[in-house]
């Protein structure tokens, strides 16, 4: 989108009626160019309303992403973080690791308000839209090399787990080894709250450079949800009040810091007892898709210090660090 389009929804994010006059006076520009700026936001899956006489609302408010209230309330962890929210990219980790590669620092955050070509694990697509959910990536720098990384997405989920707890969202749990559910999905309800992807560069003996890209569902509009391949579910429905998307994000980054640090000194073993009681699908049946197409069915009986999953089947309890799980009824 061009950046008078960015104006004039930002214009538009408290979701009241604004006539194109009054938006057009204050850019400065016709009414004719506000109508025709605002017909092309449907192609990004924007849905704004138009009433003749009264203008322009989009259907719902639109918190936008600003780095001073993110700073602010990061409170003393400010100072471990450079952050900068762009408009419109493609992907946050694909952006952020370019500029891991020409040297960024070590908590780099990058958050994107339209991402139009989101990746999930093993090439799915990430589907969200302006202001539904909080999507960005954290660039954190390790001495270690790459082989001491293992269990690191489950790690970053206990992170999550604790952010979304502090900001009165409850029912929230984890699924080996990078998604974040609605906890009622044991039973047959809820879905996927969002997801974690892990992108790492270095050697196997260090240092190593990480990019750690992050997804939550904040509501779910009714194209997003039919977009998604897979059962979704949302924050807003699991709390009393939907917390403001800059003080989820700066409560994720706090978390996000205390757990990586912690990590960093002892690996995954130190927050493993943590994992497993947000664990939604301990002991239930489960279905684990192989990368090579083979599946293997088993109880879920929590996870190694190195954040293996641990399956009982027949012949005992193994051990995987690949697959897909899938609850068998």
């Amino acid at each position: 989108m061009r950046a008078r389009t960015w104006q004039l929804l930002r214009l538009l994010a408290d979701g009241k009626f604004h006539s194109g006059e009054e938006m057009g006076a204050r850019l400065g520009v016709s009414r004719a160019t506000v109508f025709n700026e605002l017909e092309a936001v449907a192609v990004w899956g924007i849905a704004l309303q138009r009433i003749r006489g009264r203008g322009y609302r989009l259907t719902r408010p639109w918190q936008v992403l600003d780095v001073g209230v993110v700073t602010a309330a990061l409170g003393e962890a400010a100072g471990r973080f450079e952050i900068e929210v762009m408009q419109q990219a493609a992907s946050s980790n694909t952006e952020l690791l370019r500029r891991a590669a020409l040297g960024a620092p070590s908590g780099t955050v990058l958050a994107v308000e339209l991402q139009t070509a989101g990746r999930g694990r093993i090439g799915r697509a990430w589907h969200s839209g302006l202001g539904n959910a909080l999507t960005f990536s954290l660039l954190w720098r390790f001495d270690c090399g790459l082989n001491a990384l293992s269990g690191l997405s489950l790690a970053v989920g206990v992170a999550i787990i604790r952010a979304l707890q502090r900001v009165g969202v409850a029912g929230a749990g984890l699924k080996w080894p990078n998604d974040i559910l609605c906890a009622e999905v044991k039973l047959g309800a809820g879905g996927k709250l969002g997801g974690v992807l892990i992108e790492a560069q270095g050697d196997m003996y260090g240092p190593s450079a990480v990019v750690i890209g992050i997804g939550l569902n904040c509501y779910l509009p009714p194209d997003i949800e039919q977009a998604i391949s897979q059962r979704a579910a949302a924050i807003d429905p699991l709390c009393a009040t939907m917390p403001e998307r800059n003080i989820l994000l700066a409560v994720l980054l706090q978390e996000l810091a205390a757990v990586l640090d912690v990590f960093a000194l002892s690996g995954f073993a130190a927050l493993r007892d943590e994992w497993e009681r947000f664990h939604a699908l301990k002991d239930s049946a489960i279905r684990l898709q192989m990368p090579d197409g083979s599946t293997v069915n088993g109880i879920a009986r929590g996870v190694s210090d190195a954040g293996e999953l641990r399956l009982e089947t027949a012949q005992g309890v193994g051990l995987f660090n690949s697959g897909e799980v899938g609850v068998r009824q």
